[in-house]
Parts: C-alpha cells; sequence; structure tokens
C-alpha cells in the first residue's frame, strides 16, 4: 500500500535511512535487456552523499546489488532485486528526537498514522529512500533511450531568489554535471553555490527548481481520463521529499493570458504535423503530442537546520529544538537525478500500457469478429 509505483513496468521499495539496507523491486521489465550493475551505480553516484562541499557528508558508497532477475547481463523477464547497504548510521544522533517532532518532517504526520515510528534519519520518511527510485529509474531510462531514443535531463533552474538564464539549447548530462550545482550556466552555478555554502555556514537551508526536458517521445502517450501524462507527471514527482509545486510547460502563466496567446497552433514542418509553438510543454489532453515534454518542480529548504527552532514533545511540552545529524543544505543537486528517474518510470510504464493496447491485438480481426 503505497509503496509501489507503475501499472506494468512496477517499481516496489523498501528500506529506513538507518535499517540494513534500501532496496528495489522492479516487476514488469521486458526480458533481454543488456544490464549490469555498473550501468545502475552510475546514476546512484550521481545521488550519493558526500559528492561535495554543498551536501552531507554522510558517508555512503550506495553500491548497487543485484540480486535477482538478470542473468548472464541480461534481463530475464522475471522480477529484478536491487540492494544497497547502509553503512554509514550515526542513529544516535536521532536519540533525543524519538518524542521530539521537528517542523515540518513526517515525525507527527507518520505518528498519528501509524501510532509507531522510526526515528532514526528520519526512517521511511527519508529520502534515502530514493536510492531505489533511481535504481530502478536507470534500467527504465536505458530502455527508453536504447529502444526510442528518449533522453531525459533535468538540471537546478534556480536555487531561492537565483535563477540561470532561459535557454532552447537542450542541455547535456555533461554540461550539467560540470558543477557540483548541476546547474548548466556556469556563472549561475557559481553563484548558487555560494549562496548554499553560506546558508550552510549560517545553520540554515535553501529551496529551488528543478526543470526538467525530455525529447524524442513520440505522440500518443497517456491515458485519459486518469492517467494523463501529465497528471502522472505531477504524481510522480509530488511524491518526491521536500517538493511543494508542480507545473508542465508554462504552466501557471498560462492563466494570466488570453486563448488565442496561449494556444499552441499546429503545422506542417518536415513533412510532420506539429505544433508551432510548445506552451503546453508536449502534452495536450493528457497525451502526448510528440514535442519537448518540460516542467518545473519546486522544493522545499531542507527542514533540518542547525538554528533553533520552536515545537513541541509527543506530550505537548514545549521544546526548543537545535537538530543534529547530517543534511544538505540544499537538496536540489542531488534531486536532479531523483526528477531523472521519476520520469523514467513514468514514461516506460506509459509506452508499455500504449503497446499493450494498442500493438498486441490484430486490430482488423478483432472489428470484423
Amino acid at each position: 500500500m503505497g509503496n509501489t509505483f507503475g501499472h506494468i513496468f512496477c517499481v516496489t521499495t523498501f528500506g529506513e535511512s538507518h535499517g540494513p539496507a534500501i532496496g528495489a523491486v522492479v516487476d514488469g521489465c521486458p526480458p533481454r535487456i543488456p544490464l549490469s550493475a555498473d550501468e545502475i551505480q552510475r546514476e546512484l553516484d550521481r545521488r550519493r552523499p558526500g559528492q561535495s562541499a554543498l551536501t552531507t557528508p554522510r558517508a555512503e558508497g550506495d553500491a548497487v546489488e543485484i540480486l535477482s532477475g538478470v542473468y548472464q547481463g541480461l534481463t530475464l523477464g522475471t522480477p529484478i532485486a536491487l540492494l544497497v547497504r547502509n553503512r554509514d548510521m550515526h542513529s544516535s544522533d536521532y536519540d533525543a528526537l524519538a518524542n521530539v517532532y521537528r517542523p515540518s518532517h513526517a515525525d507527527f504526520t507518520y505518528q498519528s498514522k501509524y501510532g509507531f515510528r522510526n526515528p532514526g534519519g528520519g526512517g521511511r520518511a527519508s529520502a534515502r529512500e530514493t536510492i531505489a527510485r533511481v535504481a530502478a529509474g536507470a534500467i527504465a531510462a536505458k530502455i527508453l533511450y536504447c529502444g526510442a531514443g528518449v533522453e531525459i535531463r533535468a538540471f537546478v533552474e534556480s536555487v531561492c531568489d537565483i535563477a540561470m538564464p532561459d535557454t532552447a539549447e537542450f542541455p547535456s548530462r555533461e554540461t550539467i554535471d560540470a558543477t557540483p550545482v548541476r546547474c548548466p550556466h556556469l556563472p549561475t552555478a557559481n553563484r548558487m553555490a555560494a549562496r548554499i555554502g553560506a546558508a550552510r555556514e549560517n545553520g540554515d537551508s535553501l529551496g529551488g527548481v528543478i526543470r526538467c526536458r525530455v525529447r524524442n517521445v513520440r505522440a500518443g502517450l497517456g491515458q485519459p481520463v486518469f492517467d494523463r501524462l501529465d497528471a502522472e507527471l505531477a504524481r510522480a514527482m509530488l511524491s518526491i521529499p521536500a517538493t511543494k509545486g508542480f507545473e508542465i510547460g508554462d504552466g501557471f502563466a498560462s492563466a494570466q493570458r488570453t486563448g488565442s496567446e496561449n494556444n499552441d497552433p499546429f503545422v506542417v514542418r518536415d513533412g510532420k504535423i506539429t505544433t508551432e509553438t510548445n506552451r503546453s510543454g508536449g502534452v495536450q489532453g493528457g497525451i502526448s503530442t510528440g514535442g519537448e515534454i518540460f516542467f518545473r518542480v519546486a522544493f522545499k529548504p531542507t527542514p533540518t537546520i542547525a538554528l533553533a527552532q520552536r515545537t513541541v514533545d509527543a506530550a505537548g511540552n514545549p521544546v526548543a529544538l537545535r537538530a543534529r545529524g547530517r543534511h544538505d543544505p540544499c537538496v536540489l543537486p542531488r534531486a536532479v537525478p531523483i526528477v531523472e528517474a521519476m520520469t523514467a518510470l513514468v514514461l516506460l510504464d506509459l509506452w508499455l500500457l500504449d503497446s499493450a493496447q494498442n500493438k498486441t491485438f490484430d486490430h482488423e480481426r478483432l472489428a470484423s469478429a
């Protein structure tokens, strides 16, 4: 309940921040897909802690183990079990928080729901759970790229009030990963890094926005009415810890226009029907148009900060909290591969769903039955 994502390409994640391991079971992966642990590890290395001075110093290698579903370097079509063992837990940092509700965390809500919780590192509510998503997403992204040339690029567009200029250029992975901030515009990335460093020195944290751009998705993906492509992307993004907003295409700016200003007229370009503009972000009626899909995801500031905060304990007594532990002053740089992974999971699942619906049967034979 609530731990499985997808309809055909299904991912179930398990584990807690300070438990023995984090993992995922991927069911519905097509057979005979070449797959190695190294391919998954490359994406996990982009998400892991301790990458730079801008991230948590928790020292985890996040080495992935493939326990099942792959034989002689090929997927079997059976469930793929992925495991990453936790090595550097400081659970004692959380002893004093066992009965204290940290502001803007899941402590109070988990306690209210289950009547019991694991306080170590935030337990299941910790963003460390996203290791499993990135591992599974690496498989999905490979299938999409090798099978259809789909390219997914997420990057940090803004941190607090510092934003990179808009550009039509589709960024390369190398450009995005050239700085620890994962902003492809170097002057802006340097300003962002300085602001994040200052927030850490002050015991505070920062939020921001990640933009994701996807190209080479064919027209026709998405299921009306409730499994619309844009709705599935929104659901996926807002399931990532610390997310607070999602908009696709021009998003909220569309609300300030007239229809004549906002519509995307259809034209023929290079012998193909396409749209002249792309204010809708590559999705109309919940189904992909074949144009570039782009959306933005807003992340809140990391709620664990060194500054004193007011809260209460489980008995309702006032507490002045100065949080301990190792935390990111800004989650955005490490959230980039998570956004990409969730995007890949949505697109591959809808791609397989569309193939099952439209390509499996002989429609002419069915029509004459």
